[in-house]
């Protein structure tokens, strides 16, 4: 193909995430965990959304038959 460059650097691998903690600061790693909480908290608050939306249409529609 035309698009593909000879002279391009070859693509880098994705770094392990052992290597990246390995290589991260004490900094770099608490910003991470920071991310990671906040991230967790959508997640349970999505999950808490959903059920309350299971819940609603369960007291309209009926439970489903476990």
């Amino acid at each position: 193909m035309l698009d593909d460059d000879p002279f391009a650097p070859p693509a880098k691998k994705p770094m392990s995430l052992e290597a990246q903690l390995e290589n991260a600061s004490v900094g770099e790693l608490e910003v991470r965990i920071e991310r990671l909480k906040a991230e967790i908290s959508a997640c349970e608050q999505a999950i808490k959304a959903k059920q309350a939306q299971r819940a609603a249409a369960d007291s309209v529609f009926g439970a489903r038959p476990s």
